[in-house]
């Protein structure tokens, strides 16, 4: 029988591995097809994670039609247009865990607890963003459009 003090570091050392699996989206080929909260996300709410350099950090390696936004990158793919190229379902698993299409990606799971390399202690288990931060995120890009 466990003792109390080590059932609770047991069920600690469980709790990332339960939270990866509640998390687990259903991927169907190339995307994730369905709203990882059942709900659609925000446009607005998107862009603003988009912009914002201290939560996605999107526009570090990313340009965008974020006119306002000064220094974006140029390492990775622009986001105009995204709409067009991509599925609500694709553009999800590129946020959810760009690593599934590509396993060289610099791009991070923002969706995705497990399997992952030098996480601080403090955000193991953890995603980047929430599953409303994602379909938020999802939302916008979809409007970008040709």
């Amino acid at each position: 029988m466990l003792r109390p003090g080590l059932l609770a570091a047991a069920l600690a050392l469980a709790a990332p591995a339960a939270v990866a699996q509640q998390i687990a989206p259903q991927i169907v080929g190339d995307g994730i097809p369905a709203s990882l909260t059942g709900q659609p996300g925000d446009a607005a709410r998107g862009r603003a994670i988009v912009a914002n350099r201290g939560i996605g950090l999107c526009l570090l390696c990313h340009s965008g039609p974020i006119a306002e936004e000064r220094f974006q990158g140029d390492l990775s793919p622009s986001l105009a247009g995204a709409g067009s190229r991509w599925s609500e379902g694709q553009l999800r698993l590129r946020i959810v865990d760009g690593a599934r299409l590509n396993a060289d990606t610099i791009m991070p799971a923002y969706y995705r607890t497990s399997g992952l390399q030098r996480v601080a202690r403090n955000f193991d288990g953890k995603t980047i963003l929430s599953a409303a931060q994602v379909e938020d995120v999802v939302a916008y890009l979809a409007t970008l459009k040709d």
